[in-house]
């Protein structure tokens, strides 16, 4: 037994003596007397007591709010904010590495814009496909199994594109990268607001958001580093291996020492646990999180129970209707879009509308121009102005790739380091404020400093206002954060999570397409259409409920 816990009930699911406690981690045996199938998930709770023998205490039964409220908030907490927000950062460096990559790349693959645009496009097209499949399992197998295997394809195949000899192989491992990037951009925030107290949840919610900032900044910095550099430029056998190669194999290790990091460390949910109705092992995560918490002192957990969900179980195989293989897949497809009709009907039809309209507008107008910005600073420095003439554009293209210029790169980190003041604004205010009121000012303003990025003249009045977009714009990526966690139920979060990072995928790709093919001719119509879109999405915003403080049902 832990010390410290010698008080918890066998009966409500305390670890027996003999099984050896991990540190941090929450593996435990899964007991064969739990009446839980792994991955059936009930939309219900049950509130019915528990029988105990004769003569044995009955322990006070929690919900997880009290549960969660009773481990404390400290050391374990800290922990899993780094861990997860390694996670975080490491989806960041996958997905913006692109950008950092186009100037020189452009050449060795023969890139166009319009082919440029694809590329930028392809791991937003990967994560719309594998948004909504890995949300949607995670609600059904468990949030920890499924960051594990995300996060392995993201980086496994992010690596392999380094070695993509043409332009539609590279396309296509990015893609597969951007599919397991699906899965753990939403299904981190469902798992770690998991075990958060509501009080704390909106603060420590931005402080992981914050490191989506810190993948940045290293994405940045490794571009800064690696790509000018000489020494990061060789061949093996016959392929050429430029710096950019050697940056994308770098850019792939936060999301494999992620994955490893979740595989042997870390528990389960529990609010994922509890839902299922496998009680033993989220009493155990709440032991694993008191001990952690009250380290170094004699505080002793109380004994308690838990209020569960009922587990449903499946029917047996041979009571399963068969049927023909059109049968068989309609009904594997109307188990996988209930989710969906679900978010769209009810008290959640009128949010779940909302937040389609500003995930959509948001990712169509950052993704767009934050993609696109180093290659717009470097026409800035040739054409002096953002939207350089077409002749101009033409020019600009065919000059040589090398020697590589620092100035992109350096520019690029800057952009990368100004989230800062927003991060840290939106972590001191998010538990006062709330994320509604943060996010509808945030996208207004937004939007007024993208219209002001296409009225400046210099490269250093475009690099400043860039710098204030990338410092509000945060603002908005962060309320949205606290807001998709805490505006459905445990049964829907990471599976509406999924969807609408799906749909804000659809407006990147649209974003990323659209300045593709009109950076040359007429950039002044996205550079616009984006500001247009942030304003409106902050207007939209107003309609959500006010979550502030709000319990995870």
């Amino acid at each position: 037994m832990m010390p410290g816990f010698r008080g918890v009930s066998r009966r409500v699911g305390s670890v027996d003596e003999g099984v050896q406690e991990p540190l941090l981690t929450g593996r435990t045996p899964e007991p064969s007397d739990l009446d839980s199938e792994e991955g059936e998930i009930l939309f219900h709770r049950s509130t019915s007591a528990v029988a105990h023998d004769a003569g044995e205490s009955v322990p006070r039964r929690f919900t997880y709010e009290e549960a969660v409220n009773t481990t404390g908030f400290g050391l374990f907490h800290c922990l899993l904010l780094v861990v997860c927000g390694w996670a975080n950062a490491s989806d960041a460096v996958e997905i913006l590495c692109v950008s950092f990559l186009l100037p020189t790349a452009r050449c060795d693959l023969q890139l166009s814009s319009s082919d440029m645009g694809l590329l930028t496009a392809s791991i937003f097209l990967g994560m719309m496909f594998g948004g909504y499949l890995w949300g949607y399992l995670a609600d059904q197998r468990g949030r920890r199994r499924v960051l594990v295997l995300s996060l392995t394809i993201n980086g496994l195949f992010g690596g392999l594109s380094s070695v993509a000899a043409g332009f539609w192989v590279f396309l296509l491992l990015r893609f597969i990268s951007g599919f397991g990037v699906g899965g753990s951009v939403p299904v981190i925030f469902s798992y770690f607001s998991e075990f958060m107290p509501r009080l704390r949840r909106g603060a420590m919610i931005s402080a992981l958001a914050t490191f989506w900032m810190a993948g940045n900044i290293l994405a940045a910095g490794l571009a800064w580093w690696v790509i000018p550099s000489t020494w990061a430029h060789f061949s093996i056998g016959e392929l050429n291996f430029p710096s950019w190669r050697v940056f994308v194999v770098l850019c792939s290790v936060p999301s494999i020492t992620s994955a490893v990091i979740f595989g042997t460390l870390l528990p389960e949910s529990p609010k994922f646990l509890m839902e299922v109705g496998r009680e033993k092992e989220a009493i155990h995560v709440f032991q694993v999180m008191y001990k952690w918490n009250m380290r170094g002192t004699d505080k002793t957990l109380p004994e308690f129970g838990l209020i569960t969900g009922s587990a449903r179980r499946k029917e047996p195989d041979g009571n399963k209707p068969r049927g023909s293989c059109t049968e068989r897949l309609s009904r594997v497809l109307k188990m996988g879009l209930a989710p969906i009709r679900e978010l769209f009907t009810g008290v959640l039809r009128t949010r779940s509308i909302a937040m389609f309209i500003i995930f959509y507008c948001i990712s169509f107008g950052y993704y767009g121009l934050w993609m696109w910005f180093p290659e717009l600073l470097k026409r800035i420095e040739e054409g002096n102005s953002p939207c350089a003439n077409a002749s101009l554009s033409s020019a600009i293209n065919n000059q040589s790739c090398y020697p590589v210029k620092t100035a992109v790169y350096m520019e690029g980190f800057v952009l990368a380091a100004s989230n800062l003041p927003g991060n840290i604004f939106t972590i001191l205010i998010m538990d006062s404020v709330g994320g509604k009121a943060l996010l509808s000012s945030s996208l207004v303003l937004s939007g007024v400093c993208v219209c002001l990025i296409y009225l400046v003249q210099t490269k250093t009045q475009s690099l400043l206002f860039s710098c204030i977009f990338s410092g509000v714009s945060v603002i908005s990526w962060n309320a949205i954060d606290v807001l998709s966690t805490e505006l459905y139920p445990t049964s829907l979060r990471s599976s509406s999570m999924g969807f609408f990072t799906g749909v804000g995928r659809v407006g990147a790709i649209m974003g990323n397409v659209a300045f593709g093919k009109l950076v040359d001719s007429n950039c002044a119509v996205p550079i616009l259409l984006v500001s247009a879109l942030l304003a409106s999405a902050g207007l939209v915003a107003l309609i959500l409920p006010q979550t502030k403080h709000a319990e995870l049902t």
